[in-house]
Parts: structure tokens; sequence; C-alpha cells
């Protein structure tokens, strides 16, 4: 048996989960009544990590983000890896929105696991590795502590935790 047991903690979101919820998001745009005639589109730039959000006006445009929150929600995908940024004018009288998908756990966010764990006064080590962070402990009862005092924690990003050994 292992003298270390260990475990990762991850912020990463499915991209082919969020290929479909937009795959329905624009069925159910293309077959809605109010949206006949409009200008609404949702694309995903997978290189850069964004959903952006395109519509013939503000109102129209929450509309939009109400219908993928919800297909979100239905895929699993935690609305908490999402970042709205502000609303820009577009072309021919259109707005648009760009959602950053956020993947990796940020340094600070990072450093603020590491303290929670140790203000929390269990025998687990945490080492940032670059966007994750490894949690290390003889006992898997202590991993287990670990795990549920971090669930119970609300650091602003969605959190996974994989790699249990």
């Amino acid at each position: 048996m292992a003298s270390q047991n260990s475990f990762d903690i991850v912020s990463q979101v499915d991209l082919q989960e969020v290929k479909n919820a937009i795959g329905q998001c624009m069925k159910e745009i293309r077959q809605r009544f109010d949206f006949k005639g409009s200008k609404s589109e949702i694309t995903l730039d997978e290189k850069l990590g964004e959903i952006v959000l395109l519509s013939d006006d503000a109102y129209k445009l929450n509309s939009v983000i109400d219908i993928l929150k919800t297909r979100l929600i239905k895929r699993q995908v935690s609305l908490q890896s999402l970042k709205f940024e502000k609303v820009d004018e577009a072309m021919g009288g259109t707005v648009r929105q760009k959602v950053q998908l956020q993947q990796g756990i940020p340094p600070e966010q990072a450093k603020a696991i590491g303290k929670s764990l140790r203000d929390a006064k269990l025998k687990v080590q945490a080492q940032i590795q670059g966007d994750q962070v490894r949690v290390l402990s003889k006992s898997r009862d202590e991993l287990q502590s670990a795990i549920t005092h971090l669930q119970a924690q609300n650091f602003q990003i969605a959190l996974q935790f994989i790699n249990y050994r």
C-alpha cells in the first residue's frame, strides 16, 4: 500500500457538453416565436475558450443568456465556470457579449484553497501544480474530510476532485 494518498483539485469545463448545449440553444432560438427574424446567435471559439453571444438588443440578449444557462445546467456544466464580460455594440445595430470559460485554477484561488485546508487543521498537504492543486495525506479519511471541507466552501470557481488514490 502506498505511504501517501492523494487527489487533484481541478477546474475544467467539458467542451463537448458546451458544444451540445450551444447546439440545443440554437435549435430552440430558431424555433421560438419571439426570435423570428432576429439575428440571435451563439458561437464557441475553442482556441480562445470563449462563447460569443450576438442578438438584436439587450432584451433578446438576456433571453439568449437565460436559454444558454438553462441548457448548460441540464448538461451539468457549472455556471461558476463562466465569466460574463460587458455587453458591446456590434455591427448592424446588434449587441454582443463574450463569455470566458474558466479552465484551470488561477494562482490566487489555488493559494486560497491551500490556506483553507491549513486553517481547517486537517493533516493534509496542498501543492500547487500549475493550474491544479494536489492534496496529499497518509490517511484516506483525512482526504475525504478535505474534500468535504472544500465542497462546503465557495471559491467562486467550479471545482472537481480527480485522481483519488
